[in-house]
């Protein structure tokens, strides 16, 4: 018996150009590689995106909050969340870890909690964050500087506004450290503080820093501005 050969297109088959998996989503995904080891005396400027809206609203809010304390509270000189800002659809935080494995462990433990406080909340299931978590480690004065803007400052990005004001979905009213005030904005000019008709609306979630970066070390390039619009976090 003799075989047959069987012909194929020329453009079949081979490296060629678009030959790649497509991508679905318009933003890039985190790569599935393994993390950076992490050093203690560096803060973590965190990203996670979710696949529910809106995290920023009166409703939901307070259980992201709850969640951010909760995981302050289960060892606190371990892990801890000491900036953050909620947005529609992702949160951005600035953690203190003590080493890789806690940085992971902390991190996923939050991630945990508030998908299933969420979605016991919303009455939904299934999955709760849409990717991985970003991270990048802040490790001059500078880089902590600009990381400090762009989540405080974050609510500029997505409504933009010229007027000096604090997001009341982060930790900004408590801030010590704004140029134009002598101290929190929440005692010093409650004015610029929206009310949040929420549970838990005068605590800051968030806990003091303790690595020299993130608790005097960017100060060396300047306080923190009302009206500072955050730049690019890379």
């Amino acid at each position: 018996m003799r075989q047959l050969s069987l012909k194929l297109p020329k453009d079949r088959g081979g490296r060629r150009r678009g030959a790649r998996r497509k991508r679905v989503k318009k933003r890039p995904g985190v790569p599935h590689r393994r993390r950076p080891e992490h050093t203690g005396a560096h803060p973590v400027l965190v990203t996670h995106r979710a696949l529910v809206r809106p995290l920023r609203s009166q409703s939901v809010f307070p259980t992201l909050r709850g969640a951010i304390a909760a995981a302050n509270r289960r060892a606190p000189n371990d892990f801890r969340i000491v900036h953050y800002s909620v947005q529609g659809d992702h949160v951005h935080l600035i953690v203190e870890a003590r080493d890789t494995r806690t940085l992971s462990s902390g991190l996923r433990g939050f991630g945990i909690r508030v998908a299933r406080n969420v979605n016991r909340l919303l009455f939904r299931k299934g999955k709760f964050w849409d990717e991985r978590w970003h991270g990048r480690a802040l490790t001059t004065p500078r880089a902590v500087r600009h990381a400090l803007a762009y989540v405080l400052g974050n609510f500029r990005k997505h409504e933009p506004t010229d007027r000096a004001a604090v997001d009341p979905f982060s930790p900004a009213p408590h801030f010590e450290h704004f140029a134009e005030l002598a101290g929190a904005p929440i005692r010093c000019a409650p004015e610029l503080v929206p009310r949040v008709l929420a549970r838990g609306g005068d605590s800051p979630a968030a806990v003091p820093a303790e690595t020299w970066l993130l608790r005097t070390g960017w100060l060396r390039h300047g306080r923190l501005s009302l009206f500072e619009k955050p730049r690019s976090a890379r």
